[in-house]
């Protein structure tokens, strides 16, 4: 009996210093898994120019952009996680045929950049490249904070401290805390969890029109996620698509929905 319970006691405690281990580990490299940086791309897509701009914890971010059309307005676009920049032209080509300025932002740590890539660190690359619009002649009324997944949460972020004409979030989370917790469900995600992204508690504060745009097959962040953070602020409008799931935005018709939704104000 003495043997079955040391025997039992050595098998649980195996048991709880390998869970222990994971979780260490969990904690140590959740960077890699929040931010799976691709490859570098040096393409500057047709009609854009590889810029550079400066962020106030001092790092130079190379970002492309295109100018608006005279009088149409520019998108200030923050991609999804596994991107980079020059996805950007890919998906927001039909409004750049429109006349829509672009500014496709990168972050730090992506696309050659220098840093590395966290929740702070996003917002300051994000108000550089805010900055770098202004410079440019861009109004605020003539900025749209347009954010891709986990970009959503940097332009909700940037939407709470500089004026817009409208923030579009495309494939959102209400916080990437929820999202995390849910997708791994046998870990104490919010405990360990040092970005939080908490879209949900900021959306309030903007005074801006808002378009949320999601996939109802989205098993990445679910469809609730996103009804959730449209319900934060009775000026969203959510629409949701049949059939499709996180990779929304390579869908064209996205592109018409976001400029017929631009048109109305």
């Amino acid at each position: 009996m003495r043997r079955i319970v040391r025997v039992t006691f050595s098998i649980l405690g195996t048991v709880l210093l390998a869970y222990l281990a994971l979780v260490a580990m969990a904690y140590a490299f959740q960077g890699r898994l929040i931010y799976p940086v691709p490859p570098t791309n040096r393409e500057v897509p047709p009609g854009y120019e590889a810029v550079r701009y400066n962020t106030a914890d001092g790092l130079e971010i190379a970002a492309g952009y295109r100018p608006a059309s005279a009088g149409m307005p520019t998108l200030l676009f923050f991609h999804g996680n596994g991107a980079d920049w020059q996805s950007t032209a890919w998906v927001t080509d039909a409004l750049a045929a429109e006349g829509y300025g672009v500014l496709a932002a990168e972050y730090r740590g992506y696309g050659g950049n220098t840093g590395s890539p966290s929740e702070l660190g996003l917002y300051e690359d994000a108000r550089g490249a805010w900055r770098f619009l202004r410079a440019r002649g861009v109004a605020e009324g003539d900025i749209v904070l347009v954010g891709n997944s986990i970009g959503s949460g940097v332009a909700t972020h940037l939407a709470t401290e500089v004026g817009a004409r409208a923030l579009v979030l495309i494939s959102p989370f209400d916080s990437l805390e929820e999202t995390a917790a849910r997708l791994m469900r046998w870990l104490p995600v919010r405990l360990l969890l040092r970005d939080r992204y908490a879209n949900a508690e900021k959306l309030p504060t903007i005074d801006v029109p808002i378009l949320i745009l999601h996939g109802e097959e989205d098993t990445l962040i679910g469809l609730d996620q996103a009804r959730a953070l449209a319900a934060a602020n009775d000026q969203t409008k959510i629409i949701t698509y049949s059939g499709w799931g996180h990779d929304l935005i390579v869908h064209e018709p996205i592109q018409e929905h976001i400029a017929r939704f631009l048109e109305t104000f």
